[in-house]
């Protein structure tokens, strides 16, 4: 599937407005003030990283649920703004070793993680099995942690993200794909070779240095250890 690449030109009307008031964080300063469709204290990572791509798959029917996720209206990523500083800086020292960044996910409304568990619940539905979760049983998605019915996504400080090499444009390989349910996405995976393995290393500990935490089942996982609304889920669209 070839990536959703956004450009940094896009109008701020298009992308909702001014994502963070034009604050140190590298948010648009221009004083545009149309109104926001975003609550105040989140941004737009295309704006703070404007080398990175984006593949985000619930905008799209290629995702484990087979269709166009509820609550994702524009393929943008969104976050806290302390997880868009955060992000920024892990992305400025890829960038130093030749490395930009893929994203998957960012804020998830609370709508589509009720989308993926209606979808759990339906054993009928086995459309994307063989390539979201050959090896797992549908019945046990949510005892194997893979679905729940509250995400980190929805508290706006948790990222999925893969890495891609600046110089050819290629993605880097991780040995599995995003959201592959199973052993082999799983950061301690013996299904794996030795330069996937260090490809993982590569953007965990990057993460780690700046302030994020990995999920030991997904390699492409990532919340801010110190997200400011740990407490909230939100359920604004992703546009």
């Amino acid at each position: 599937m070839s990536l959703l690449i956004l450009a940094i030109t896009m109008s701020a009307c298009s992308n909702g407005g001014n994502s963070n008031g034009g604050n140190s964080n590298g948010g648009n300063s221009n004083g545009d003030h149309r109104e926001r469709r975003i609550p105040e204290g989140f941004g737009y990572v295309h704006e703070h990283i404007p080398d990175a791509k984006y593949d985000i798959r619930y905008y799209t029917e290629d995702n484990f649920v087979g269709t166009r996720v509820d609550g994702y209206l524009a393929p943008v990523a969104i976050l806290t703004d302390e997880a868009l500083l955060a992000l920024k800086n892990a992305a400025d020292e890829l960038r130093e070793k030749g490395y930009g960044m893929i994203i998957f996910d960012a804020y998830r409304p609370q709508k589509a993680v009720d989308h993926f568990v209606r979808w759990a619940r339906d054993p009928a539905d086995t459309l994307t099995k063989q390539k979201y979760y050959p090896e797992v049983d549908k019945a046990d998605l949510f005892t194997k942690g893979y679905i729940a019915e509250r995400s980190g996504h929805t508290r706006g400080s948790t990222i999925d993200l893969s890495l891609y090499d600046l110089e050819t444009g290629e993605e880097v390989d991780m040995g599995s794909g995003f959201d592959l349910f199973g052993p082999p996405s799983h950061h301690d995976s013996d299904l794996v070779t030795p330069e996937q393995v260090a490809n993982r290393i590569l953007l965990k500990e990057t993460m780690e240095r700046h302030g994020f935490l990995p999920y030991s089942r997904e390699w492409w996982h990532y919340r801010l250890a110190d997200e400011p609304y740990p407490d909230t889920f939100f359920d604004f669209d992703v546009q």
